[in-house]
C-alpha cells in the first residue's frame, strides 16, 4: 500500500501506485495519478487532472495542478499537467494546468527544478533541463534539452529556449534564445555554451559546424534573411541545422542577437 501520513488527505478518485509516499499535511485532490516510486514531501498540494511519473520527487510545499494566473481562464475547463519519470521538483516549486480545454502543462523526464522554481499554463519543459532557485517561465514558453537555465531568470510568455542553451542568472528574456547559445542581460547573447556542448558529447566536427553556422547567421556585416538564405544552400550536419532552423522561424516575440 501507499504510505500516506495521517495527516495528509488523499482523494478516492487520486491513483497512487503501491510504493508512492505522501508526507505529512499534504493533499491530493481529485483525479491525480502519481506513478511508482514519486516521493511527495510535505505540505504539498497536488490537484486535478495531473500525472506524475514514476521515480519523480516533489519537494516540500510545491504546487502542482491549480488554475493557471489567466484572466480569461474559465475553471470548469478540463486541463491538467503532466509530468514524466524522474523529476525532482525541489521546495515550492509551482506548476499550474493548462489553460484551455483539453490542454496540458509537460514536462518531460529527468528534470531538476530548484527552489521557487515557476511554470507556468501550457509550459512544454523538455528532458535533463536545470532550472536554478526562482526562475519564471511565463505561459506557452518552450524549452528544449538540457538548458541550464540560472537562478532569478524570468522568460516571456510564448518564448522558446533550445537544446544546450545556457542562461546566466538575473537574466530578462522576452525573445527566443537559439540552440546551444548563451545568453545574459536583457534578450543579449554571449555566444556558443562551448563547454556544454563538448560535455554533452558533441564531437569535434559537429562543434566547428555550429561555430561555422552561428557566425554565419549572426554576420556582422549580413542582413539576416540573407545570412539565412545563404546558410539554407549549404550542407550542414543535424545538429547545426537544428540552430539554423531555430533562428529561421522564431517565436512572435523574436530570436535573440549578439
Amino acid at each position: 500500500m501507499p504510505q500516506i501520513h495521517p495527516t495528509a488527505l488523499v482523494s478516492p478518485e487520486a491513483e497512487l501506485d503501491d510504493d508512492v509516499s505522501v508526507g505529512p499535511f499534504s493533499v491530493i485532490e481529485g483525479p491525480v495519478q502519481l506513478a511508482a516510486g514519486v516521493k511527495v514531501a510535505g505540505h504539498v498540494s497536488i490537484s486535478g487532472r495531473t500525472r506524475i511519473g514514476e521515480g519523480s520527487s516533489i519537494g516540500w510545499g510545491s504546487i502542482v495542478g491549480i488554475d493557471p494566473q489567466d484572466l480569461s481562464f474559465d475553471s470548469s475547463c478540463t486541463s491538467g499537467v503532466v509530468i514524466g519519470p524522474r523529476n525532482t521538483l525541489r521546495e515550492y516549486v509551482t506548476i499550474h494546468r493548462g489553460s484551455k480545454s483539453g490542454s496540458d502543462t509537460v514536462m518531460g523526464e529527468g528534470n531538476f527544478l530548484m527552489t521557487g522554481v515557476h511554470l507556468a499554463h501550457d509550459v512544454r519543459l523538455g528532458d535533463n533541463n536545470i532550472l536554478a532557485n526562482n526562475v519564471l517561465l511565463g505561459g506557452h514558453v518552450h524549452v528544449g534539452n538540457k538548458a541550464f537555465l540560472g537562478g532569478t531568470a524570468c522568460f516571456h510568455q510564448f518564448v522558446k529556449v533550445g537544446d544546450l542553451a545556457m542562461v546566466q542568472g538575473l537574466t530578462a528574456v522576452s525573445q527566443d534564445v537559439p540552440p546551444y547559445c548563451i545568453a545574459y542581460g536583457i534578450n543579449q547573447l554571449a555566444g556558443l555554451n562551448s563547454v556544454g556542448l563538448k560535455r554533452a558529447g558533441l564531437t569535434a566536427d559537429e562543434r566547428a559546424a555550429i561555430k561555422r553556422a552561428y557566425q554565419l547567421v549572426f554576420h556582422p556585416l549580413k542582413r539576416r534573411h540573407e545570412a539565412l538564405a545563404e546558410a539554407a544552400e549549404l550542407d550542414w550536419p543535424a545538429c547545426a541545422k537544428s540552430f539554423i532552423e531555430a533562428v529561421s522561424s522564431p517565436s512572435k516575440k523574436g530570436v535573440m542577437s549578439p
